[in-house]
């Protein structure tokens, strides 16, 4: 049972980070699409919401690549360690069905 708790501890990091990622990708969205709003209000043209919206989504996809790049890592690190100690457990489930206990 002591193998439970690295597994639920990884996939409770891989959430938290995955969350976090996220969020910041939102919210850099959201910050540039409050600029697009802003810098079309100060020249006086009117831009619609979703407009703003797409192009700051545009925007934000190579951009989040750069800023949050440590985020992305953990992220990549966590699904690898999540993805290891499934393929781990699985490995020892098929060696126990075929009869081969250790």
């Amino acid at each position: 049972m002591s193998d439970a708790t690295p597994t639920e501890s990884a996939g409770r990091r891989l959430a938290k980070h995955l969350a976090l990622y996220t969020v910041a990708r939102l919210g850099l969205v959201v910050v540039i699409a409050a600029i697009i709003l802003g810098v079309a209000a100060i020249v006086k043209v009117d831009i619609p919401l979703i407009v703003a919206a797409l192009f700051a989504l545009l925007i934000a996809m190579p951009l989040s690549l750069l800023l949050f790049k440590k985020l992305r890592t953990q992220v990549n690190k966590d699904i690898a360690e999540v993805d290891a100690k499934r393929r781990s457990d699985r490995e020892q489930l098929m060696t126990r069905l075929r009869g081969e206990d250790q």
